[in-house]
Order: C-alpha cells, then structure tokens, then sequence
C-alpha cells in the first residue's frame, strides 16, 4: 500500500497503489502497457488531483478503474448505485461506461471531497448521470426498502466505504439488485490482511476493520442467493451476481 507517494522501501508509488502482485515492476507493466494509454483524459486528471488530496489512498486505483468501466459495458448495465464516492474516480469510470440516459445513485458522507473531483466529471459531460446524496447509506437503503418500487431495480451496485457495515449494506441491496444484476464490493483482501497472523504488525485502521472484512468474506461464500468472484484486483474486490 502507498504511503501518499513515499517511496517506501521500494515500494511502488503509484497513488492509490493496492497491488497484491508480488512484483512492483509486473503492476508498473500493467499500468503503463494497458491501463494508462487507454486511460480517458477526465479519468487522467481526475487521478493526478486525487494524487495531491492528503487522503489519497482512499482512492480507487487506475487498473480497478479500468475493470469497472468495462465490466459495467458487459453486462449493459444503466441504472447503479454506489456506496463511497471519495472524489468520484470509481464514480467517474462508471459514468464513462453507461448509456446517455443511464443513473448512478452515489452516497458519501463527505460532500467536499465529491466536489474536488466534479468540475472534471461535468467537464466530462456526465454529471446528469449521477444523483449524488449526502449522508449515511443505511437510512436512504431502509427508504429505499420501505417504498417497495426499487426492489429489484438496479443494474450494478459499487460498495467501497466503513468496512464494518459492508454486511449491514449486503443485508439490504441483495433486494435491490435485480436477479442476474451484479453487486460489488471493494477491499475484500484488506492489504493482504487476511491472511496475516493476528500478531503480525499492521497499521491501527487495517487491524480494526480486518474483522469485519473476514466475517464479510465468509458471509459472501456462504450466501444461496448470489454467485461470487473474488479477484485480486486493487485491493481485492469479490462480485456478487444474484441469482435468487
């Protein structure tokens, strides 16, 4: 994981940078052969004014990105949801890859770092997609619910955001997905975490949340009502297709 740009180690210094690949120099390769040159340019500066937020790691690397724009293609998808904007650049590829008439319902509880990334996303011509919402999930999920006609209405759904209440979302979106719709949720290897010994020396906020992402992790593969890939993408990030 970047330690916002440091060179730690030898450690690769893309921002964003949460590589599983034991190589630096194999993930460099894959950056600057397939994702960078085929990166769009809103995309591009949306990254580079990521970089110089003092929370950068919080960001959505560039081959994660690239994942989600095309994965949202394949499956055609037009009206999403996602829980964890940060400055929008998950937000941003996902715009980029739905129809002229498609939605996203995005949720973050911090407005101002959606607004750092904004003035790209509206340059980019794709603010009219997004609805974005100020505040906690949960309360706008039980609405949701409640009103009974988003039951089954959602093409693909993004979950990057408190690790700890990722089983309280599942609880709720599995109803809101559509039967064959895809959920997706970020960090499911937690920096390698979740295979470390519970001594191993990690930083307080990986140690506090990798509990969470355990139970997470086990919940998913043990779930009737979805299909599950678990890649090593960024992070790690485990896709969820109902199928019931």
């Amino acid at each position: 994981m970047a330690e916002n740009g440091e060179n730690n180690g030898g450690r690769h210094q893309e921002v964003g940078h949460k590589s599983l690949l034991q190589s630096d120099a194999l993930y460099q390769y894959i950056l600057e052969t397939s994702v960078y040159p085929r990166e769009p340019e809103p995309m591009k500066e949306l990254r580079e004014i990521t970089a110089k937020h003092p929370w950068n790691i919080m960001t959505t690397s560039a081959d994660e990105g690239q994942f989600l724009n095309m994965l949202l293609k394949l499956i055609n998808a037009k009206n999403t949801m996602e829980i964890g904007v940060y400055t929008g650049y998950s937000l941003l590829a996902t715009a980029l890859a739905l129809p002229e008439d498609g939605k996203i319902l995005a949720m973050d509880i911090n407005r101002e770092n959606y607004q750092l990334g904004l003035p790209v996303i509206e340059k980019a011509g794709v603010a009219h997609k997004i609805d974005f919402r100020e505040g906690p999930a949960l309360p706008v999920l039980d609405e949701m619910i409640a009103d009974g006609k988003y039951h089954g209405t959602f093409d693909f759904i993004f979950v990057d955001a408190d690790k700890d209440n990722y089983l309280n979302y599942h609880k709720r979106l599995i109803d809101l997905v559509k039967i064959g719709g895809v959920i997706g949720y970020d960090n499911t290897l937690w920096n390698g975490s979740v295979v470390a010994p519970p001594d191993a020396p990690m930083r307080k906020y990986v140690r506090y949340y990798r509990d969470f992402v355990l139970e997470l992790n086990k919940a998913l593969a043990a779930d009737p009502r979805i299909e599950i890939c678990q890649l090593p993408v960024g992070d790690g990030i485990t896709l969820c297709r109902r199928i019931s």
